[in-house]
């Protein structure tokens, strides 16, 4: 019976070695995670702090052994929010780089293309840095997003602005990509849905900064809500605009794409009186919490410029990942990485949300919430 008992156990850890030979970016000593992100293009100001945060993460978890004595490689790829060099980084970090996951990839087009790849092999795609509900498209076995959709947010605040301020016509302008559409058609939906109407559309390019043709003929239709889906640069640039066209009764509305604190902290109070909804609570707001404060002074020694809203989702979603590879356990393959993942059900005290997943619940917060730019800072103003 022992000799039978030692062969049967022998055997188990052969077909855990050989399980976690044939699971790519996994050995004895490190796993490596991959993103394809925006360091350079229209949304590098997302991409450049998330990436920070994550690195920060990771640092701690690597200067604490690792986890089950595996040290996080953290493979970076540049997109510059283009198609064809997200598509190389994708084929560099599955093919040379033998990533195990992907984490924080930004884009949402980005990222549904990179789908075709990372599907067939089962690569874990976490915390993309889109909240479009193609995030979430089948399969979602290998896919985990951390708030709420494009969709959702501007559900809840459309619905908000036309109740607090009695709106009549709803409008949207928007770049005519994947991110772009959802959000214009969301519009559309919670519009009707509310019996109000579509007072009219714009589309623009990544690039274009000249919104005076649009703002005008968006103001002589009567917009009274205008969501926006444009670039971090183009969102501050429509609101100027308007206020220079002496147009300040409209109230914009962001999504979480544009809910960053130098959007809030243009000089002249530019963009005072703009609306964001997003999936979580501004970092700034909270700095006087001893998490938010203790992270705020923690990246600022670390990388010598400010935090972010963005840093800390990068820092959150990379603990996320600390804490599935915890929950894993030494014999690590995407099988038993997202067990792991739907296992996770905390509140994290940083981004201030209770994060939980499950399974075929692969959204880690549902919550939506909107905040208005007033004194150079972002005050939140309702959570749903």
């Amino acid at each position: 019976m022992k000799k039978l008992t030692t062969a049967v156990a022998a055997g188990a850890m052969a077909l855990s070695s050989q399980a976690l030979a044939d699971t790519q970016g996994v050995t004895d000593t490190e796993v490596v995670f991959g993103s394809v992100n925006d360091l350079s293009g229209i949304f590098a100001a997302v991409g450049v702090p998330a990436v920070n945060g994550a690195n920060m993460r990771f640092d701690e978890a690597n200067a604490a052994g690792g986890v089950h004595g595996r040290m996080i490689k953290f493979v970076v790829e540049d997109n510059g929010y283009q198609i064809p060099r997200a598509m190389q980084g994708y084929n560099k970090l599955l093919n040379r780089d033998k990533v195990f996951g992907m984490l924080l990839s930004l884009g949402t087009p980005m990222n549904i293309a990179g789908f075709k790849l990372l599907d067939p092999k089962g690569i874990p795609n976490i915390g993309p840095l889109s909240a479009a509900r193609q995030m979430l498209q089948d399969p979602i076995d290998n896919k985990y997003i951390g708030f709420s959709s494009y969709w959702d947010q501007v559900q809840v605040g459309v619905k908000y602005l036309a109740g607090e301020f009695d709106a009549k016509e709803i409008c949207t302008m928007y770049i005519p990509s994947d991110f772009g559409k959802e959000i214009a058609e969301s519009t559309k939906d919670v519009t009707a849905s509310l019996g109000l109407a579509l007072g009219g559309e714009t589309t623009h390019k990544p690039d274009e900064l000249d919104f005076v043709g649009s703002l005008t003929k968006l103001k002589s239709a009567g917009c009274d809500v205008i969501t926006m889906a444009l670039g971090v640069r183009q969102g501050i640039t429509v609101v100027g605009t308007a206020k220079k066209l002496g147009w300040t009764d409209v109230k914009f509305l962001n999504t979480s794409a544009g809910f960053l604190e130098p959007v809030a902290m243009v000089p002249g109070g530019v963009t005072d009186g703009l609306y964001a909804s997003a999936g979580w609570v501004d970092l700034y707001s909270r700095a006087g919490d001893a998490v938010p404060g203790k992270f705020i002074a923690d990246y600022k020694a670390k990388f010598d410029q400010p935090a972010s809203g963005f840093a800390m989702l990068g820092y959150s979603a990379a603990d996320t990942v600390v804490r599935a590879l915890e929950a894993a356990g030494k014999d690590l393959t995407h099988e038993s990485f997202q067990t792991a993942m739907e296992s996770l059900d905390f509140y994290d005290e940083l981004s201030d949300a209770q994060i939980k997943y499950g399974p075929g619940d692969h959204q880690g917060v549902d919550e939506v919430t909107i905040s208005v730019v007033e004194n150079g800072g972002w005050k939140l103003v309702s959570r749903q």
